[in-house]
């Protein structure tokens, strides 16, 4: 499977050449055509109100992408959740629930216990409920329902609608859209022909965009006249898979690691690890959402012993789910992403808003 996906990526991207290559890109870029007009239908039917859009009854925030794969949805969703948390506010995430085994919709977190696992809530639902202090978590396909339930048993003041930009069943306050200013449109075909989800000009429902993993002289306004910030990424340090503080990259100087990542971009994850001076043995990519299971774990250990490596690391939405695995060889770490906006004001500007008129 992660060879399919990072063979996908590369296709969808121009980086095969070959005449199978092309051929294959051609067809897909044909289907493309109808699947990007019936989302575009889709969109105007809720637009107009032949597709029912429900409400929640308390403010709802989207925030989500264009693209499949990763654009940095779940630290930007921990940053607002922690903005809400520190204003006094009682904040539930509403999640899919992406590769959790969870049918029915269910509460994961009720802002202090945890109720579910990673394989059963999905691995970023478990990682936000159980790194956001008092932060709420409800799973479910149908994120209207899952509001409800909130409602119900938890009492929420506001709403933060997880990868929502698609899920135009429940009506937002406020839509954040969220771009990587590496690609943020990929080779502008939607799928299967590229990785976009919709159109590009679905982008005009936003509120306010924000240019995720931007570097210093980015300068980034695809859409004039729509309130933008430009966001940074950036690796704080490592924990401990066991849990612990914080410590800096230098901690591990003069050791060899095996990184490996189960996430949509894994190659990105390892070069940031080598930009913060680690030296790695070996680094292995595994599907995006990999549960981790016995021949995954199996390769980890080989391929520790073989490469004499020192220590493992993995990114913290892996590393919740193999806690439980308590064989994993040597010192096991997870590297911290964290997320900050350099300039805010647009931003802070619409949830002061949302807050004035809506909280």
């Amino acid at each position: 499977m992660a060879t399919f996906e990072r063979y996908f990526r590369a296709l969808v991207e121009g980086e095969r050449k070959g005449k199978p290559d092309r051929l294959l890109l051609a067809f897909l870029t044909l289907l493309s055509v109808p699947y990007g007009f019936v989302l575009s239908l889709r969109a105007w039917a809720y637009r107009r109100g032949i597709l029912p859009s429900h409400v929640l009854g308390r403010p709802v925030i989207s925030v989500g992408n264009l693209t499949v794969g990763g654009t940095g949805k779940t630290p930007a969703v921990a940053m607002l959740a922690k903005y809400f948390i520190s204003r006094g506010k009682r904040v539930a995430v509403l999640s899919r629930g992406y590769g959790g085994t969870l049918r029915e919709t269910a509460v994961v977190s009720d802002g202090e216990r945890l109720f579910h696992s990673p394989a059963e809530a999905g691995d970023e639902p478990y990682l936000l409920a159980s790194t956001v202090h008092g932060l709420m978590v409800v799973v479910g396909v149908n994120r209207w329902q899952g509001g409800r339930l909130a409602l119900e048993r938890l009492a929420p003041d506001l709403f933060i609608l997880d990868d929502g930009f698609q899920h135009l069943r429940l009506k937002r306050d406020l839509d954040i859209l969220l771009l990587d200013s590496s690609r943020p449109f990929g080779n502008g075909r939607t799928l299967p022909g590229g990785l976009l989800r919709e159109p590009r000009s679905a982008a005009e429902r936003a509120d306010i965009v924000i240019y995720t993993r931007c570097h210093d002289d980015d300068e980034l306004r695809h859409f004039p006249g729509k309130p933008s910030c430009r966001a940074f990424h950036h690796l704080a340090g490592v924990t401990l898979l066991t849990g612990g503080e914080l410590h800096s990259f230098e901690s591990l100087k003069g050791l060899k690691g095996v990184a490996f990542a189960g996430i949509a971009d894994p190659l990105s994850f390892f070069r940031d690890l080598e930009e913060e001076g680690l030296t790695l043995a070996a680094a292995l990519p595994f599907p995006d959402h990999c549960r981790f299971g016995g021949s995954d774990i199996r390769l980890l250990m080989d391929t520790f012993r073989e490469s004499g490596a020192d220590y493992l690391i993995t990114t913290e939405k892996d590393g919740v789910k193999l806690v439980q695995h308590g064989n994993l060889p040597g010192k096991v770490y997870t590297a911290v992403l964290e997320m900050w906006v350099a300039d805010p004001g647009p931003l802070q500007s619409a949830l002061e808003n949302l807050l004035e008129n809506r909280g």
